[in-house]
């Protein structure tokens, strides 16, 4: 998350918040661990609705993920976020 931090930096982007969706840290994680991610949206429900509130919160602009985002999952989050969610991959293939 350093480096995707340095990389959107060097192209402008302000980054305002950084969170991790962690699995298996809690006992009902540990049972989930052998589930895949949601293909709807990469996270948990409450995954979204905490990303949702911390870019409420940093009035962000968007939502930049690490991971890759399939079109499916771009438009479903970008919908749930009310913001554009993007990933990485797409910015740094853009330039």
């Amino acid at each position: 998350m350093v480096s995707a931090a340095r990389e959107l930096a060097a192209r402008g982007a302000r980054v305002v918040v950084q969170i991790v969706q962690r699995r298996g840290v809690s006992a009902g994680g540990v049972q989930k661990m052998d589930l895949p991610y949601s293909s709807r949206t990469l996270l948990s429900y409450g995954k979204v609705h905490e990303v949702a509130q911390a870019c409420d919160q940093a009035n962000a602009d968007a939502v930049i993920f690490v991971a890759s985002l399939t079109e499916r999952q771009q438009r479903t989050l970008t919908g749930m976020l009310d913001r554009p969610a993007v990933s990485l991959s797409s910015i740094l293939a853009a330039n």
